[in-house]
């Protein structure tokens, strides 16, 4: 029997056995360091989300997985010694791996300081998407400097085709090649064990080796880009696309897009993840940057008119079987035998050539708290280059995760 009250992992379950599913923001808090504040707030926010006080469990008669609030679950608070270190302390949390069963899918690492203080908030995939961090983030720096509480959600994930909007089901193709991929998934007749995967993730992060970088865009610079932007009609996440494209020299870039407000489950301010991603692609990347932003604008502005286009990566994940997608990245990366989850990893996740280029901007705010921030993305297995870009008050900084494989 399902209980409807339950979030069951839908659409998340790709996040559930795959590496690198952890992405972080890093703050610098305009005000004092104090522990027992820093404390109270983070608890603050962890009566605010149920999903800051779940573990991912599995329902013993039908075996889904779902969020299975605790009685008592601590969040990971750790003491750093500078700022400066960021990565190495960045990758010294991801090379233990995570385990969700067990662990809070938030940990928060602090650099104090006398007059002002950094923190460093990591989420697992599972607890949300960049824009559900970055709203933790101004949540802690709205009741550690002004003293707001946050108010209480409940998380309502999605979970069917029902909560997207209208006309976004596969097309008929699409469901052909899932449902075949399915039908070769049930006659192999086994499945990842999580405790296998664990493994493989240890590996896996400790032969791929992630390297980062920030490039900060402020005052003249930053102006002038809005400038541009505006006078010829195209957004500045189309500019970025514009920017990676001709810097990398590619002609595919997968963006991701925010669809809180499309989502008829959402509730404000609520922890999950409510976002899609598609590919945007050009013809000739030879073009100059204002002539390639405009038509990144014409072929973006077509996707989100046409559902089925934007939602493409979330119906699949709905029609395909959830054990099959746990044993997609193990399958392809090395780990676990399965030619289905192969198929899938190399035709449609893009784990076969880990050569994928992408950009996730989770926009710009203003704060009298924070004084900056960088957004780390999630360094995907698919990619081998990845952008995370986040603006606060007018100074945009854009963290370029870069991926080095063994292969």
């Amino acid at each position: 029997m399902v209980n409807s009250n339950k979030n069951y992992v839908n659409t998340e379950r790709a996040h559930y056995m795959c590496p690198n599913m952890h992405f972080g923001i890093l703050a610098q808090i305009k005000s004092n360091y104090d522990k027992v504040q820093v404390m109270q707030s983070v608890k603050a926010l962890q009566k605010a989300h149920p999903f800051l006080r779940s573990l991912i469990a599995e329902e013993k008669d039908t075996k889904k997985l779902y969020y299975q609030l605790q009685e008592h679950l601590d969040i990971t608070l750790m003491i750093g010694t500078d700022p400066d270190w960021w990565q190495q302390d960045f990758n010294d949390i991801s090379s233990h791996g995570w385990d969700v069963r067990k662990e809070c899918m938030l940990k928060v690492l602090v650099y104090p300081n006398e007059n002002e203080f950094q923190i460093l908030f990591i989420s697992h995939h599972l607890l949300c998407d960049g824009r559900g961090l970055l709203q933790l983030v101004v949540e802690f720096a709205q009741h550690y400097g002004e003293g707001v509480t946050p108010s209480f959600v409940e998380e309502q994930l999605i979970q069917s085709i029902y909560d997207l909007p209208a006309n976004c089901d596969l097309p008929f193709i699409s469901k052909v090649v899932i449902n075949d991929a399915n039908r070769r998934w049930k006659k192999e007749q086994h499945q990842v064990l999580y405790d296998t995967y664990l493994n493989f993730e240890k590996s896996y992060i400790q032969t791929n080796s992630v390297r980062r970088e920030i490039h900060t865009i402020e005052g003249q610079e930053f102006e002038e880009i809005q400038a541009l932007c505006k006078q010829h009609g195209f957004s500045v996440n189309d500019y970025l696309i514009a920017k990676m494209m001709r810097e990398d020299n590619v002609r595919k870039v997968i963006i991701a897009a925010d669809i809180r407000h499309q989502a008829g489950c959402y509730r404000e301010n609520a922890m999950g993840n409510y976002s899609t991603a598609f590919s945007v692609s050009v013809k000739k990347g030879d073009k100059d940057m204002i002539s390639l932003a405009k038509e990144i604008t014409s072929i973006v502005e077509d996707i989100v008119k046409h559902p089925q286009k934007e939602m493409l990566v979330l119906a699949c994940y709905l029609h395909m079987q959830p054990e099959l997608i746990d044993a997609v990245a193990i399958s392809t990366l090395g780990g676990f035998e399965s030619k289905a989850g192969a198929f899938v990893g190399k035709n449609m996740f893009g784990y076969g050539a880990q050569k994928g280029y992408s950009i996730t901007n989770l926009g710009k705010i203003q704060s009298d708290v924070i004084a900056n921030a960088v957004f780390i993305p999630p360094a995907s297995p698919a990619n081998k280059k990845t952008w995370g870009v986040l603006t606060v008050n007018d100074c945009m900084k854009i963290c370029s995760s870069i991926l080095f494989t063994e292969r």
